[in-house]
């Protein structure tokens, strides 16, 4: 068992590999691609050119935004894995990774204008001695932070620059009358044009080259500064992130789920608020499914043909039929209207007010009675619960049904009833027990599959779990969130998948994984 479970354990991670890059490369596909909703962002809001240069170059620098999707992904991909190779990246005292800076791109077309690129030498030990003095101190850490501004200022002015040459090259291609070394897109083919020699005759050539040069000193500027924020980096004015095992080339690190630009704030921080929430509502209605569900399916099933089998079968099926955002809304009408019965809150799982309140129902200071804190929680869970917990009974109760009837005509049952085995046996010792097995394959597909339904119930009844924080995502187009869902997600159902497998050997004892 221990030797399977490890396998599978191992399995894990090239299935969640797998999984990630569908998906990654499915956003990369929608229209602008991986970084249409972070560019979005860094442009959206009434901001300078230069703001929103800066804002672009970070998210190059950080996301790779300008390389190609699948350099993209393995960049993601060494984040949320926890073996890191290369140098340990620094934890800033916000809680934020600072990585050692990416090359500065070259610019289109600098042949054009440059015989050769300048190279930025790295600062020597007297240098980085002089202007990082005392590492770890007020004064260093000042100078890191100005060595870090100085850098995103420099790489967000090449970032300007290098689009106004792209700007100057599309006249210059339409002018020159070379429509096919225009994209579909209308935007410059950069590696086809490098190739071909320029007609300096025509007008727009003039402008091009100084915009040109421009760029070609913005970028020596960029590198010279990566420089020195490498040095800095070097002096390790921040601690370091995770356990060094090979200095330099391996260590060992949490996961970096990034930052999600929709909020300004860390993946890991939303998702320690928002999964407690959707969890405490599946675990609530979970249990709920399972002990109605199954002795509903038992009750048809020795019932078999009677009224009551016929009255569960109509009943769970009807239920089953009404979609849960339907059921919510019918709830929210009726039983959460103030015109009609106005029994529950409308919204969220807390009341106002409760944090001051007691934990258990009784009289408070003014001798009145309150809820409490613990029945207001109640109070308002009952819907949400209620709405994620019906849909479920038809699933599980029929299959347990069809289950138990199978068994029913087994010879083992026949040959236990003809050596007087009572009828309550038979069904719970030999009839249920054999039955185990669909019910728990039901198991592997029910949880996942309420965690995703939780998405519709937050939606309406405005509870902050999960399903909010996806929705968010998706309409924001914020990919880190929508990946640390989508890995999440993944993570439930493997081990959904592996529970399953234990719980077989458990149930069963005919079955081994030898």
């Amino acid at each position: 068992m221990v030797n399977y479970i490890l396998r599978r354990v191992l399995l894990m991670v090239p299935t969640l590999v797998g999984i990630t890059f569908v998906v990654f490369m499915l956003i990369a596909a929608s229209p602008g691609g991986i970084g249409a909703g972070l560019l979005v962002s860094a442009g959206g809001a009434m901001q300078s050119q230069n703001a929103i240069a800066i804002q672009k170059a970070k998210l190059e620098d950080r996301y790779g935004l300008n390389e190609p999707v699948i350099v993209q992904y393995g960049r993601w991909l060494r984040r949320i894995l926890p073996i890191k190779f290369g140098t340990r990246d620094l934890v800033s005292p916000s809680g934020e990774l600072v990585s050692r800076p990416r090359p500065v791109p070259e610019p289109a077309v600098w042949r054009w204008f440059a015989t050769e690129l300048k190279q930025a030498e790295p600062l020597s030990e007297e240098e980085v001695a002089r202007r990082f003095t005392n590492p770890g101190s007020e004064a260093g850490t000042r100078a890191f932070q100005a060595a870090v501004g100085e850098y995103v200022t420099a790489r967000a002015a090449y970032i300007a620059s290098e689009a106004l040459v792209r700007d100057s090259l599309k006249r210059y291609i339409e002018a020159w009358g070379k429509p096919e070394l225009l994209t579909r897109k209308q935007e410059p083919r950069v590696s086809a044009i490098s190739r071909v020699e320029p007609d300096r005759t025509l007008k727009e050539y003039a402008e091009l080259e100084r915009l040109g040069r421009d760029a070609l000193a913005a970028r020596e500027l960029a590198a010279q500064k990566r420089e020195a924020l490498i040095a800095g980096m070097s002096t390790k004015p921040y601690p370091q992130a995770g356990i060094g095992i090979i200095p330099g080339v391996l260590s060992l690190a949490p996961p970096d789920l990034g930052i999600a630009f929709s909020r300004g704030r860390p993946v890991i921080d939303l998702l320690a608020e928002a999964l407690p929430v959707t969890l405490l509502i599946n675990f609530i209605a979970f249990p709920i499914i399972y002990m109605i569900a199954i002795p509903g399916g038992m009750l048809a099933a020795t019932r078999k043909g009677t009224w009551v089998d016929l009255a569960q079968g109509l009943t769970v099926i009807a239920l089953y039929s009404v979609p849960v955002v339907l059921a919510g809304v019918i709830a929210q009408g009726f039983l959460v209207n103030p015109d009609y019965l106005d029994a529950f809150p409308a919204a969220g799982l807390i009341g106002k007010g409760s944090e001051q309140m007691a934990f258990m129902p009784g009289a408070n200071g003014a001798c009145a009675w309150e809820r409490g804190w613990l029945l207001d929680r109640v109070w308002h869970l009952v819907l949400p619960v209620l709405c994620l917990v019906y849909g479920g009974f038809a699933i599980l109760s029929k299959q347990t049904r069809a289950a138990m009837l199978e068994n029913f005509n087994a010879d083992y049952v026949r040959t236990a009833k003809a050596k007087g085995v009572s009828n309550r046996d038979v069904i719970f010792r030999h009839v249920f027990r054999n039955s185990l097995l669909p019910l728990i394959t039901m198991f592997v597909t029910i949880f996942p599959a309420m965690l995703a339904g939780s998405v519709v119930v937050e939606r309406v009844f405005s509870i902050p779990g999960m399903g909010s924080l996806l929705i968010e995502a998706i309409n924001l187009r914020d990919r880190e969130l929508i990946l640390a869902n989508t890995t999440m997600v993944a993570v439930v159902n493997l081990l959904a998948l592996l529970l399953a497998d234990i719980l077989y050997a458990t149930a069963d004892p005919r079955i081994t994984f030898k």
